[in-house]
């Protein structure tokens, strides 16, 4: 992150995780943002203690409630962004937040199907709907046409998993409804690239690889039954 100069970044599902690395790793750079938007379901619970501990030292981070399902608490996450930044717009967003369940492929729901493709795939196209007026006043205020995280951009955190043509570890675990909304967002990101980039936005996806978090052990091996907020 060396290279990133932004003033103002917004992480959704950062109550750990990722979500919260990304957090942590802004907050440490040596020209941090002068805005870190950190978003999760619940700020009181005790899943955001390192978030609320961040934020006792970090003056320049605020924690905002957001349910990438619900429209209403996006639009109000939207708001409440847009005061803090008071005219200026949104550099950055990260779509982290996402759900998965370990169904095999003969045991996959309507409801998981549904739930997951809800959560990773329509809530980013919803988040970054309602942040966009945000984003293109962001673009708008940097000189030069280059696309750069640093001007305006939407970074949809998506998987290997949805790959097509190389669907890692189906061996492993299946995930079929996860594998399916990870598609999708990829191919959401591709739509938004090329719906964006006229406002001078950037659109990509990235797959972290294999993280050690509170979903899979040391080898990166899930061992849980379902996760959301981080992946």
């Amino acid at each position: 992150m060396a290279g990133l100069r932004i003033c103002s970044v917004l992480v959704t599902g950062a109550s750990r995780g990722i979500g919260l690395g990304f957090v942590q790793q802004f907050l440490g750079m040596s020209n941090p943002p002068k805005w870190v938007f950190a978003c999760c379901q619940d700020i009181k619970g005790q899943e955001v203690q390192e978030l609320q501990n961040l934020a006792s030292k970090h003056p320049n981070l605020v924690i905002i409630p957001l349910e990438v399902t619900d429209p209403a608490s996006i639009k109000a996450a939207a708001a409440r962004v847009e005061e803090q930044l008071g005219g200026s717009g949104l550099n950055l967003l990260i779509n982290n937040a996402g759900i998965a369940k370990l169904n095999l492929l003969d045991n996959e729901t309507l409801e998981d199907m549904t739930l997951t493709y809800t959560t990773n795939t329509v809530g980013p196209l919803l988040v970054s709907q309602a942040f966009l007026p945000l984003l293109k006043k962001a673009a708008q205020g940097s000189p030069g046409s280059a696309l750069s995280c640093s001007k305006a951009a939407i970074v949809n955190i998506s998987s290997s998993g949805g790959s097509i043509t190389s669907p890692e570890g189906w061996d492993l675990m299946q995930v079929v409804s996860y594998r399916c909304s990870k598609a999708a967002l990829n191919m959401l990101t591709k739509c938004q690239s090329l719906g964006y980039r006229e406002h001078g936005i950037l659109c990509i996806a990235l797959h972290p690889g294999w993280v050690q978090t509170e979903m899979g052990n040391s080898v990166g091996v899930t061992v849980g039954i379902s996760w959301s907020g981080s992946i």
